[in-house]
Order: C-alpha cells, then structure tokens, then sequence
C-alpha cells in the first residue's frame, strides 16, 4: 500500500488567486488519493494584525496609488534569496510554521504565494522538507526563487529560460500552466445556458468583470455603450460587491441586453458562453480565460504584475490591453465582428493554453516525493 502523504500549501488573501491555485491543488491531491492537505495562510495565522494592516495598505496602494504599488514591486523585482531584505520579508511566520511542522510532520510544502519561511527553519529541523514553488503570475518576481526550492511549476516556457538563466536547473522546473479549478478543464457547456442569464445565445456576449477600484457608474456606461455601440450583450460580474451589483442592477432594469451578477462559482459556464471578456489580467483569471479559449481585453493594468501579465499576454496576441474606453469599444468590435481578428487571437491563445495543470502539478509532487522517499530509505 501506497504511503500516505501530509502536505501543507502555503497561501495569503492578497487577491483571490493565490487561494484559488491553493484550493485547485488541494482538490487535485484528493482526486489523486493517499494524501492529507492542509491550506495554510501562513501571515494572516501567525501575525493577524499584521496580516491585516498589510491587506489594507495593499488594496489602497493597489488601487489608489497604483504608481506606487508599481514601483515597489519593480524595484524589489530582482531581489536577492541571501539579500537583508528577502530575509526580513521571508522570517513573518518563522515560530508558527516550525510549531505546525513539528506537530503535524508533513512530508512537502508548496507556496502558491511567496512565503518562503521554510528556508529559515532548516537547521532547527531534524530533517529536510521538500518545498515546492507554484507561481501564479506570467512574470517572474526574484522573491519567489530561493536554492533551497526542489522544483518549480511555471505558467509558460518563457519563465522557464527565465529560471534556468539564474542558474537553475531544467530538471527542477516544469512549465504546466497555473492550476486552476477542475471545471474549466471539461469545455462541457451548452450554447442555450445564455437563456439562464436573460440572454439571447445566438448573439455576441461579453464578460465583464467588474474591477474594484472603478465605481458603479463608470462600469454602467461602458456597458450600455458596449450594447449600444458594438451590438452585443453584456454580463456584468461584481464579485463581493453587493453595492455595486445592487446599483446596477437598478441601472440596467430595463436594458434586456444586460445581465448584472454578484459572487459566482461557475465562471467555466460565464466564459464558454461569451464572445469575450474585459478584465484585471490576474494570473488566475488569464489562467481560465486561456483554457476556455476566450479573448481577453485587459483594461487599465495597474503598474506591477498585472500590467506585465498584460503585456505579456498582448505581445503573445492572445490579448489587446485598452487604456481608454473609445479602444476598448473598438477592440470589442474587432473581436466580436471581424472574423479574421477573432481566428487570430484564438491561435494565439491556443499556443498558451495549458490544460489540467493542477492536476500535472499535484502528480508530479507525488512522484517526487516518492523518489525522495526511495532515496532515504535506500541510504538507512
């Protein structure tokens, strides 16, 4: 009988995507069998207040002064893992994971955010951990490469040379996408699930999901003169944003032409069914978009990893990044009317995809902490 595994996967609500990747591994180890998961947001359980001074300072620099988000993340892009600095940001939650290692024993950890405390702990450990990286953007930030990571799990081949350029060997990094969850992966959605959402399925319809740092009224008026302008039909998704769903709602109560949603759990079904989406080029939602073969219109990247995921995106073709609403009408319409435009950027998006990613991920963990378990045991 196979050995039964313990893994911890580290994670923080710095968005939603770092949870999500976490949650998409964890279903996928449990698929797989002989594993325990635990989720651990490792900075909200060991430092709360901290945690949550953190979160507010980032969503307010993040969308208030996103200038000064961008420069940050910039300037510590290319942060050394022996530098005074990685060391002070990777020693939050030192004392709480070594008390959870020693009492629960588990036999790997994985970051899907980069908290890399592991490290740290290692000469207080009576034996080594196997640490795994799961990075969740299209752009490679240097705080998630540490010597002491036994393999990495990439979203494109570029991030690969990108590794192996530091020095890194090819056999510790494998370019599988971004985990995501399971549903995305089926492609199983029937083209009358339009009519659920109020909506005509034999006409174009765009996703648009609605960013947090814009207000009710400027979502509104892109809408209607999406509908109005480029003759398509607009689903509008706020999230956890009842004031703005509330409010547009109101707005849009006599415009059949628009569906307004609040939090959903089928976005698999929302983007099978659509033309196109408007978006914040977050790992994750590019991860999905890329799966569900769906044009993307990033609009307004904020500077930091969204504006290089969006950059990113747009020179492979499979996005176009809008900086006002007259380019984003027009990208619409060249999407969702031209043809030609639309085959384009589908063989663009096509070339990224990567499918079942957390799935060859929590595969490929097994099998290297079955080989390593072989290895010890051979030595005794």
């Amino acid at each position: 009988m196979s050995k039964q595994w313990k893994i911890f996967i580290l994670y923080a609500l710095f968005g939603d995507g770092h949870w999500q990747a976490a949650s998409a591994l964890r279903h996928s180890f449990i698929q797989q069998g002989n594993t325990e998961v635990r989720l651990i947001d490792l900075l909200a359980e060991s430092h709360p207040v901290i945690n949550q001074v953190s979160r507010f300072v980032y969503k307010k620099s993040y969308h208030v002064l996103p200038q000064v988000y961008g420069w940050v993340y910039e300037t510590t892009k290319g942060m050394k893992a022996d530098s005074l600095f990685a060391n002070w940001l990777h020693s939050f939650g030192a004392e709480t994971l070594q008390k959870l290692v020693e009492l629960e024993q588990p036999d790997a950890i994985i970051h899907t955010f980069p908290t890399l405390v592991l490290p740290s702990l290692s000469s207080r450990m009576p034996r080594k951990i196997p640490m795994f990286n799961v990075i969740t953007d299209f752009d490679l930030h240097l705080r998630w490469v540490h010597p002491e990571v036994d393999k990495y799990y990439v979203a494109t081949e570029d991030i690969s040379k990108q590794l192996c350029n530091l020095g890194i060997g090819a056999d510790r990094i494998a370019a599988t996408g971004i985990p995501i969850h399971p549903a995305f992966c089926t492609g199983k959605v029937k083209l009358s699930a339009a009519f659920s959402y109020g909506l005509n399925p034999h006409r174009p319809i765009v996703l648009m999901m609605a960013a947090a740092n814009s207000t009710w009224t400027e979502i509104g008026e892109m809408s209607r003169r999406l509908v109005e302008q480029c003759k398509v039909q607009v689903i509008i998704v706020c999230g956890r944003n009842r004031t703005m769903a509330l409010a547009l709602t109101a707005f849009f109560n006599q415009n059949a032409d628009v569906s307004v949603l609040g939090y959903v759990d089928h976005m698999d079904e929302l983007m099978l069914i659509s033309s196109c989406i408007i978006t914040k080029p977050g790992g994750l939602t590019l991860s999905e978009a890329l799966t569900a073969h769906l044009p993307m219109l990033l609009y307004r990247p904020v500077p930091g990893q969204e504006r290089n995921n969006a950059r990113y995106m747009e020179n492979k073709g499979a996005a176009v990044i809008c900086h006002s609403v007259a380019q984003l009408l027009t990208a619409t319409d060249e999407i969702v009317n031209n043809p030609d435009r639309r085959r384009e950027i589908k063989q663009a998006i096509s070339s990224l995809c990567k499918k079942g990613a957390s799935d060859r991920i929590a595969l490929d963990i097994a099998s290297q902490l079955h080989i390593m378990e072989e290895a010890s045991t051979s030595l005794v």
